[in-house]
């Protein structure tokens, strides 16, 4: 095939502008993120799904997964019953005693528990003397004082919830260490004087215990 100079130059000079627009095209980026020109965007970008949502991609819809049943409780994990409510503090007094057998483990890993999240304001005997309890507007009450005779139930109940300016531990202790701590807690509140709660609001004690369902 003959092909003339002037037509030949044309070829190659088109060819020169094409790769030239192309490299401008895939290498002049806005994006520093942005691979260039993609020809097949949908390889490289694919879209993100997030779980428990439904999502439309184009005319298709797509449920990344299904939400479990209303009131699912997870294998493993018992829930708590009593509310964060004055009622369900004192039912929790009355009612909630502590499954773990005491033991010379359970009471070192209570020391161990106790020094980790709850000496800075209890201080070292519980007797509300810690660093930053003393900077508290009211430190805490002695647990061989005013708390001696307050009850394993009241005590996990505080744990898990909290009381006055002490925060929930629930998300930091679980049920068993929580339970352990009661159980430090109760040697740092000595021998009990009374049968009795000292603590209990006898209207509250004395009506039936509200639960959560």
């Amino acid at each position: 095939m003959n092909i003339s100079y002037k037509n030949l130059k044309l070829i190659i000079c088109g060819t020169f502008a094409v790769i030239l627009v192309a490299g401008f095209t895939s290498c002049g980026k806005k994006d520093l993120n942005s691979p260039g020109f993609e020809f097949m965007p949908d390889m490289y970008r694919s879209p993100s799904v997030e779980n428990y949502g439904t999502y439309m991609i184009g005319d298709d819809t797509l449920n990344s997964a299904m939400l479990p049943v209303k009131g699912t409780i997870c294998r493993g994990y018992m829930p708590y019953v009593y509310e964060n409510t004055k009622e369900g503090y004192e039912a929790a007094g009355m009612y909630l005693k502590n499954p773990l057998p005491l033991t010379e483990k359970i009471d070192k890993e209570g020391e161990i528990l106790f020094g980790k999240f709850c000496i800075h304001c209890h201080g070292v005997g519980g007797m509300g003397d810690g660093l930053v309890g003393a900077k508290l507007p009211g430190p805490p009450p002695a647990y061989s004082g005013p708390l001696k005779n307050l009850p394993e139930g009241k005590i996990f109940h505080s744990i898990t919830y909290g009381k006055g300016t002490m925060g929930n531990h629930a998300s930091l202790l679980n049920t068993q260490e929580r339970w352990t701590l009661v159980h430090y807690v109760q040697k740092l509140q000595g021998p009990k004087t009374v049968v009795t709660d000292s603590t209990a609001n006898p209207a509250m004690a004395a009506s039936t215990p509200t639960l959560a369902k």
